[in-house]
């Protein structure tokens, strides 16, 4: 299926947590215990282990060991740490070696988890803080620093060894999402501003300007080359941008996550480091694998009549994690207390992700 056809009607939301044929996308996909007790807003693997890390609004931070035996799937709980006074968790990411997550939240604060360890009163460490809210972090591989992104319109950059930033932004408005791949570091900010930088060293802003999409910024992704990103927005619609000219490639936008009049969120982007190729996970509850640089759709599944909130693919590219989760777009009167949390893993086929050639964009 090419980019922006119409993709088969998602099983009716009419409030989350409503009962339905499919509870995960594929009948094999594992059910992940203990996925915790309120919505999951991020999930994320270990670059060096089949570690899997989730955050939740329950204040936790979750870490699960996955198994593999052939296509079959196991996730065993390892511990879990909290965030003080159980204050949501909003993103986490890890350091390059796997041994220390990060996680930030509602308390303002950056913090580190050096997995096996047991933090007091299982509250990881502070490492920085914000004055507002912080909705995202991620780890620079180049320098071995955190970099963090607050409603306080700011980012900061922290060294685990030194109480106060090593460096900090300003941003244009309020980060609502931000990737690094490498030296490519993106940012999304509220009034749909996108910002690029080269954090290969000193960061150096690369190129600003408005989102290619008409309304609000939800989710943004660095292309595993560098050469740019997909960003996501409420309206059901991606955007496909590069920062670096690429021959015989341009920039574009696609629908997705939409059925006639209704039209979802694009609620995460991640792509497969192996192929290129990316997953979006949206409101409608449906997860697609998409190539961009062939313009088609390589894999839709079935709606499994649930928001999925996030999504990740391990570091092999062989296992793809997906939350099912409210994402409170329709607010909460569709909210139904009481309605398990889950993570799902999905054993990638590699027909699913693997691009098929090049067929015509129409």
């Amino acid at each position: 299926m090419v980019f922006g056809s119409v993709a088969p009607a998602p099983a009716q939301l009419s409030s989350y947590g409503s009962s339905g044929p499919n509870a995960s996308c594929a009948p094999g996909d594992h059910s992940v215990a203990q996925a915790g007790n309120d919505g999951i807003s991020s999930i994320n693997w270990s670059p060096t282990a089949n570690h899997l890390i989730s955050t939740n609004w329950d204040g936790g931070v979750r870490c699960w060991e996955v198994q593999e035996s052939g296509q079959q799937i196991r996730a065993l709980p390892m511990a879990q740490v909290n965030h003080e006074n159980n204050s949501p968790v909003l993103d986490s990411c890890l350091s390059s070696d796997g041994s220390t997550v990060f996680s930030v939240g509602a308390d303002k604060a950056v913090r580190m988890w050096q997995l096996g360890q047991s933090p007091p009163n299982n509250v990881p460490q502070q490492i920085g803080s914000h004055d507002q809210p912080i909705k995202s972090v991620a780890f620079l591989p180049t320098t071995n620093l955190i970099v963090s992104g607050g409603w306080d319109k700011m980012l900061k950059f922290w060294d685990a060894r030194q109480p106060n930033p090593v460096g900090q932004l300003q941003l244009p408005e309020r980060c609502y999402d931000l990737d690094v791949r490498d030296n490519l570091m993106v940012v999304a900010t509220a009034d749909r501003h996108i910002i690029s930088y080269n954090v290969q060293g000193q960061p150096q802003e690369h190129e600003k300007m408005v989102s290619p999409l008409k309304f609000q910024t939800r989710c943004i992704a660095a292309f595993p080359d560098t050469t740019g990103y997909a960003v996501g927005s409420i309206e059901g619609r991606v955007g496909i941008h590069y920062v670096t000219k690429v021959h015989g490639k341009e920039s574009f936008a696609f629908k997705c996550h939409r059925q006639d009049n209704n039209v979802y969120p694009v609620n995460c982007i991640c792509f497969h480091k192996g192929y290129g190729t990316f997953a979006t996970v949206g409101g409608d509850g449906i997860v697609n694998f998409w190539d961009k640089d062939n313009k088609q759709r390589l894999k839709g599944f079935p709606s499994i009549t649930r928001t999925i909130s996030c999504a990740s693919f391990n570091a092999q590219g062989n296992l793809f994690a997906y939350s099912s989760s409210y994402d409170w777009s329709k607010g909460s009167s569709h909210y139904a207390p009481g309605t398990p949390n889950e993570i799902w893993i999905h054993y990638v086929q590699d027909e699913e992700i693997k691009p098929k050639g090049k067929k015509s964009f129409r």
